[in-house]
């Protein structure tokens, strides 16, 4: 039998925050770029807010790491 286990968002590692972060940092980066060349504000904002998430995500992660020492 075959159980699941629930992955609880809170325990994820300050490393795995921080890697997740810089990810959508650059994701949004591209994104961004992305709306500037195919000029749609609609993409390019989304890029934006992307970056954002992962700023605060990796900024999450270095807390993490500062208490966990």
């Amino acid at each position: 039998m075959k159980t699941t286990k629930s992955f609880d968002e809170s325990k994820k590692s300050s490393a795995t925050d921080m890697i997740e972060g810089d990810a959508k940092i650059i994701s949004g980066k591209i994104k961004e770029e992305a709306g500037k060349v195919l000029r749609s504000p609609d993409l390019r904002d989304k890029g934006n807010a992307e970056k954002d998430v992962g700023r605060v995500q990796k900024k999450i992660g270095e807390i993490k790491r500062v208490f966990a020492e």
